[in-house]
């Protein structure tokens, strides 16, 4: 995307002999991000769709991440969302007011008789952080129809005012 807004940009220079005066500079280095493209929402009874997720979701809103303490560690769990990532397009957590980062999500296994089942190949659904740092911790869950739902939730997962 970055490179089609300068290719515009470039476009709209008047021709010249480079003395008057505008000095184009080089780009930064921009992270790239992965453009998301709507899938189709069709009911399979599989749970793959945002049209069968989201509702889950939204009724277990306090279940989405959780926090627990052990070996001298917070680990953040995201288990749930793991569960229906089906319809999902892509999760971000924030925790502590930190900058949002995206947690890949595994394949759906859908040759599988359960698509959402969490295999051991698929990794696992936590991550690790100094003990007791963990606060509040920001949630945001695109769907597979682009729609996007923010939850921000404490230490104990409940949703927080």
């Amino acid at each position: 995307m970055f490179d089609v807004i300068l290719a515009i940009l470039a476009a709209s220079v008047p021709p010249g002999d480079g003395t008057d005066g505008l000095a184009v500079q080089a780009p930064t280095k921009q992270p790239t991000q992965t453009a998301l493209t709507a899938e189709p929402q069709e009911a399979t009874g599989r749970f793959t769709t945002a049209l069968e997720v989201k509702p889950i979701l939204a009724a277990t809103q306090a279940n989405w991440i959780h926090v627990r303490e052990f070996d001298g560690q917070d680990l953040l769990y995201v288990t749930h969302l793991w569960s229906w990532r089906c319809g999902l397009a892509q999760i971000k957590l924030s925790v502590n007011g930190a900058a949002p980062e995206v947690w890949p999500l595994p394949d759906c296994h859908l040759e599988e008789g359960f698509p959402n089942m969490i295999q051991e190949a698929d990794g696992l659904p936590y991550r690790g952080y100094p003990l007791d740092s963990i606060q509040q911790v920001s949630v945001e869950v695109t769907y597979d129809d682009l729609t996007v739902e923010q939850l921000t939730v404490g230490r104990n997962g409940q949703p927080l005012q």
